[in-house]
């Protein structure tokens, strides 16, 4: 008998150096309304997944994963969400910008039939946000429309 993992992801954990930092961020600037704190640790309310943040040292501690610290500026993951039109990619660019989020560049298209911004939380990992155009995505693998 072989083991697969089921293809829903349920949780997405970002490492982090300080989760009162991440919580502030995720809580204050990103708007998510916090679910869970504890030591070290602190998990989000979100759409069929749940985003949490656990302290490098602390994970460290109880799990015994590495607290090797990656460079300031090294990227360690990258999580997206889809938003509900690209005009959403702009307002949401201008509510974060206004917040004080920076973003490596200002909203731009995908040849894929994308609108997409990135910016990066406080530990450095990476965020998207995209929206589909009303035509969707063009390069599907999973769609009809494979050589366009």
């Amino acid at each position: 008998m072989s083991f697969t993992l089921p293809m829903k992801i349920t949780d997405v954990c970002v490492l982090v150096e300080s989760v009162e930092r991440a919580v502030d961020f995720y809580s204050n600037v990103l708007g998510f309304k916090l679910r869970r704190r504890a030591e070290g640790f602190a998990d989000f309310h979100a759409e069929q997944v749940t985003l949490a943040c656990w302290e490098l040292d602390h994970i460290n501690k109880t799990a015994g994963v590495s607290n090797l610290r990656a460079p300031k500026g090294a990227h360690k993951s990258c999580i997206a969400i889809r938003l509900g039109s690209p005009a959403d990619i702009d307002e949401a660019y201008a509510t974060l910008s206004a917040r004080g989020v920076q973003f490596e560049k200002e909203p731009f298209d995908f040849p894929w039939n994308a609108r997409c911004i990135y910016f990066s939380d406080p530990d450095d990992n990476v965020w998207e946000l995209y929206a589909w155009y009303p035509e969707g995505p063009k390069h599907d693998y999973d769609s009809e429309d494979t050589q366009t």
